[in-house]
Formats: structure tokens, sequence, C-alpha cells
């Protein structure tokens, strides 16, 4: 079964898949993205990714090249072409190919990418046992809602995780919580569920939002406001929540438990009511 790829309407072969080394996407990462994954050969939540995809755009003043109704068009034919049980599928737009130069160029054509990609599930029991974070000062730019191209700050943090041989490194700017690397961060304290509140200060994922739904449906308090580092310490439970890591029990703080240091009871049923929303 191939890997895909897909460049401005035509798929091909991934390793025929080529941009212009003008791309503003490779000269100053003048672009967003989205990542998707399959269920059962079914991209989950698609529009809510393709509507994040269009608003991080607009916030860039980049135009799609594609209704709504292409892009799913394209992600369905893409998924034909792989024939995996299960894909993860990337989708990069980016402003286009114009010679370098800061300021932004006029009538210049959008690239969109997209790649189609076998999807590997986390280790099962990494997900039955939890794992263990660092955190750190958060030193990214100050737009972490637009899911942007520019992810250097975010790769040198897993770094940071993986040499300290931990899964994650999550973010703090003045004492608070803001979110992972690669996941937004809850809590659990008392029974109610706390999380940092959609602001410029987190990229608000596809899985948080579906989280807090199944969570509110199934009569579970939840607090959407800023969250103390200290909060994050004593929590009685606590969880990372992304696309690829859906949730994820984070039982471990820079070498010291949370709770119990091990994954909640709490915690453990949003992870049956989130795996009902795909099933």
């Amino acid at each position: 079964m191939p890997d895909i790829g897909f460049v401005n309407g035509r798929f091909m072969p991934l390793a025929e898949a080529t941009v212009s080394v003008e791309d503003r996407g490779f000269q100053f990462g003048d672009g967003v993205y989205e990542v998707i994954r399959t269920y059962g050969g079914r991209p989950y939540r698609l529009e809510a990714h393709l509507a994040r995809l269009e608003r991080s755009a607009k916030a860039l003043g980049i135009s799609m090249p594609f209704s709504m109704s292409q892009w799913s068009s394209f992600v369905t034919e893409g998924l034909r072409l792989t024939g995996y049980g299960d894909t993860k599928v990337y989708l990069q737009l980016t402003r286009g190919v114009a010679p370098r130069d800061h300021l932004i160029p006029t009538e210049v054509q959008p690239t969109a990418v997209m790649t189609f990609r076998e999807m590997r599930p986390m280790d099962p029991a990494m997900q039955a046992a939890g794992v263990a974070a660092i955190t750190v000062e958060d030193f990214r730019w100050g737009r972490c809602d637009i899911k942007s191209v520019n992810l250097l700050a975010n790769v040198l943090a897993r770094q940071m995780a993986r040499d300290a041989g931990v899964f994650e490194t999550i973010f703090v700017r003045g004492g608070q919580v803001t979110e992972g690397a690669v996941s937004n961060v809850m809590l659990i304290r008392r029974g109610v569920l706390v999380t940092p509140p959609e602001s410029e200060r987190i990229l608000s994922g596809v899985t948080r939002t579906v989280v807090l739904e199944v969570a509110r449906h199934g009569g579970v308090p939840v607090e959407e406001r800023a969250v103390r580092i200290e909060e994050l310490r004593i929590a009685d439970e606590a969880f990372l929540t992304g696309t690829t890591v859906e949730i994820l029990p984070l039982i471990c703080l820079d070498g010291s438990p949370i709770g119990a240091g091990r994954p909640g009871e709490l915690s453990t049923r949003l992870k049956a009511w989130f795996r009902a929303t795909h099933e």
C-alpha cells in the first residue's frame, strides 16, 4: 500500500511530491497545517479540522485555494488511493511561491500539499500506564492559536522531553500552564475537569473540544480557566489530549507523581467516552 502525496490538486507517489525552493512555507514558515486521522478508514472530525485550517489561513491572510467540499473530496480520494486500514493525513497550505522577500507578495497563488501515510497508533501499554512530562517557560511566539508551520519552539521542546527521558514538555507562561509541545493539558481536582481556556496562548485542539463535549454530556463539571502550575502538580489526575495521543494519562511531572502516580478513574472513564465517539 503506497504513501501518497498531493500537490495543488494532483495526486502522486509521496516520493515524487515536490514544491519550489522559493515556496514561502520553506523560506519563512509562511503557512498553516492540519493533521487528521482516520478510524475504521473514516476521517475523524474532518469538518472541524478544515474549519480550523480556514481560520488559521485567514489570520495570516492566506487565501483558500479550494472549497470545503473540494478539500473533503481530495481527502476521500487520497484515502482511497492509499488503501490503508487507518491513515494519518497531513495537510499544509502556504502562501505560495515568490522571490524571497519579507514583504508579503501580491497576486501569489497558495501552495496546497497533503501527505497520506499509514496511521500507527500509540503503544497501548503506554496509553494504559500513562506518561511523564517536564515543564519549561513558554518561549513560543504570541499567536499560538494559529496552527502555523512555524514549529521550531515545539521541536526544541519535544527534544527536551526526549533528552529528559519523558514523553512531553509542558509550556508555562508567567506561572500559568498553557499546553504541551504536541498536546493540550487537562487536570481533575475534586471531580472537576479543568483546562486552560481558548486564547492566543494555546492551539485549541479538535480532540480538546470533543473531550470537553463528552465530559459535559457525562455530567462532569468543566472549568475553562487559567491554571497555575501548582494546581497541575497537586491535581488528583491529569492527562494530555491531541489527535495522535487521544487521551493520554499524565502521571508524573518534573519527577514528582501526579495524584496516585497512575491513571485515575475519571480519566479512564473519559477515555471510554471519547472512544465511543469514533467506534
